[in-house]
């Protein structure tokens, strides 16, 4: 009996290759995150050696978003055609090489351009290693895989922010960028060596002796393999051809505008945190080694967030964890402009505490949120365009990446001691949040109802 590369591989037992497909995506992404992280943990360094203000700083921290956005809808696109490997390969190279020309950088504009260069790659990096790594392996574990991947930029955060005070000391801001720069296209030995498209991808570009061969790889034996049915995986697009289902057919539009609205909203709260935790936090009395030690906590929750909403989704459904990810975000993003507020001077080490867990609480919530639209849009978006739905997603939900990225240093100048205005921004997107869980019609369904 023929079946679909999907059913086969759901009938199989995992192998030792999907492990390492898995495990080589999320040392990109770990990569992909420590790169596109180091800017804002190494900023208040730079703008004092510079002596710059933080508001005219923000051109370059959200140059890598901005680079990032159209680098994810690109490089899915430039995936889908020519294969998710081979854009991996092109994304570790570009974002590589532009951390390492980054560390000579001496003005604003010329690390804003290096940096939006790097953000083609950052973006175009993630599609493909979602996309790729989910299509090796089988249905029961693909929002597991998908949510556990989703971590690598959160993870490399924390080994940025974890490395970064001994690098500071050893070789400045410009040698930390040149090592971790290196590191990253030293990856591209393992992309090529180990990764392999999906025989799904393969038989979509009609190379189907070539599909049934790489299938090999994961069912074990021969199999009477037929090309996918783009008509079933999307889900919603009765009546339409395979290769009519692209981004923006017309059963993607509630997915499309739901994921672009949510994910902004997301990507706001966190890159408010990500980008600016060491500058507002240094502003409110803390020393820059105690604000690296909370952004090395920003990156553990941030795992702990994304891992867990796996099984959250699985567990009560996407529609409702959206939902209360919004409501506690409200919650947590109030309490810690409370407390900051209130402060006077030096923070006591209580204080400091309160602080740390209500930022790292922060940072762990939002990263529930955007693990668990990647799985939306991943399970989603049918295998045609499949990286290319993604890297849409990306495109739209990183406009609030840019706006907290750019503007948080205006609006923590704006307060002039006062961090107020940058927080209420942040309850504003964390409200919108909300959004995705009543847009989006391709929600995982609850594993058990009643």
């Amino acid at each position: 009996m023929a079946v679909t590369f999907d059913q086969a591989v759901s009938a199989a037992r995992l192998r030792p290759f999907q492990f390492a497909t898995f495990l080589v995506c999320m040392l990109v992404l770990v990569c992909d995150g420590i790169d596109l992280q180091l800017l804002g943990l190494v900023a208040p360094v730079i703008i004092d050696e510079w002596g710059v203000d933080r508001g005219s700083f923000g051109w370059a921290m959200s140059a890598a978003l901005v680079g990032m956005a159209f680098g994810a809808w690109g490089g899915g696109m430039v995936g889908d055609r020519i294969g998710r490997r081979n854009a991996l390969v092109g994304a570790a190279l570009v974002f590589g090489l532009a951390t390492i020309a980054a560390s000579q950088a001496s003005t604003i504009p010329l690390m804003t351009g290096l940096r939006f260069l790097g953000g083609l790659g950052f973006g175009a990096a993630f599609p493909n290693s979602l996309a790729l790594a989910s299509e090796w392996l089988p249905e029961r574990w693909r929002s597991y895989a998908i949510t556990t991947l989703s971590v690598g930029t959160p993870a490399g955060g924390s080994v940025a922010a974890a490395l970064a005070p001994d690098l500071l000391a050893a070789y400045g801001w410009r040698g930390t960028f040149v090592v971790f720069g290196i590191a990253t296209v030293l990856l591209i030995v393992l992309i090529l060596g180990l990764l392999r498209d999906s025989p799904s991808f393969l038989f979509s570009k009609g190379r189907d002796n070539e599909a049934r061969k790489m299938a090999l790889k994961v069912v074990g034996h021969d199999v009477d393999l037929i090309a996918d049915d783009a008509q079933a995986d999307s889900g919603q697009a009765q009546g339409a051809s395979a290769a009519s289902i692209g981004v923006f057919h017309s059963s993607n539009t509630r997915l499309n505008w739901g994921v672009g609205i949510g994910f902004a909203a997301s990507t706001l709260v966190a890159y408010a945190i990500i980008s600016w935790a060491t500058t507002f936090l240094t502003a409110a009395g803390f020393t820059l080694d105690q604000a690296l030690s909370v952004s090395f906590l920003v990156g553990i929750t941030s795992i702990a967030g994304a891992l867990a909403a796996g099984d959250l989704s699985r567990r009560f459904g996407s529609k409702a964890v959206m939902f209360g990810v919004s409501i506690a975000l409200v919650i947590c993003i109030g309490v810690l402009a409370a407390v900051l507020h209130a402060q006077e001077g030096v923070p006591s080490d209580g204080a400091r505490l309160l602080v740390k867990w209500l930022t790292a609480g922060v940072s762990g919530i939002v990263s529930v949120g955007i693990a668990t639209i990647y799985v939306m849009m991943t399970l989603g978006y049918p295998q045609t365009c499949r990286s290319a739905g993604i890297g849409f997603g990306m495109l739209t939900g990183r406009v609030g990446g840019i706006l907290a990225s750019f503007g948080g240093g205006y609006l923590i100048d704006l307060g002039q001691g006062s961090l107020l205005p940058f927080f209420a921004v942040l309850l504003v997107g964390a409200v919108l949040v909300a959004s995705c869980a009543f847009v989006v019609d391709r929600h995982v369904e609850p594993s058990a109802k009643g």
